[in-house]
């Protein structure tokens, strides 16, 4: 799973923090960004879905309630495909 935020419509409330302040942080602007938990590094710049980071399995729920709980609506979860096994021939 991967996560992004549109800063466009982050309304800087900070829920996001509370859930999981590994991947969300709140910037000096306000507004909330992601952090890539694995790197220790917030990725801010350019933002928006330029800036999506992988969710290490052991926050997936936070992050997810994260989303669901933000007021901005600014949260997108995405999720990975997941792989499908290839028939072998013969």
């Amino acid at each position: 799973m991967r996560v992004w935020i549109d800063q466009d419509l982050c309304t800087g409330d900070g829920l996001c923090t509370d859930h999981s302040p590994e991947v969300f942080v709140l910037l000096e602007d306000g507004i909330s960004y992601v952090r890539d938990a694995a790197a220790g590094v917030v990725v801010s710049d350019p933002g928006g879905r330029a800036c999506i980071v992988p969710v290490p399995g052991r926050l997936t729920a936070a992050v997810i309630d994260a989303a669901l709980d933000c007021p901005g609506e600014c949260i997108f979860v995405e999720h990975d495909p997941v792989p499908v096994p290839r028939r072998a021939d013969g």
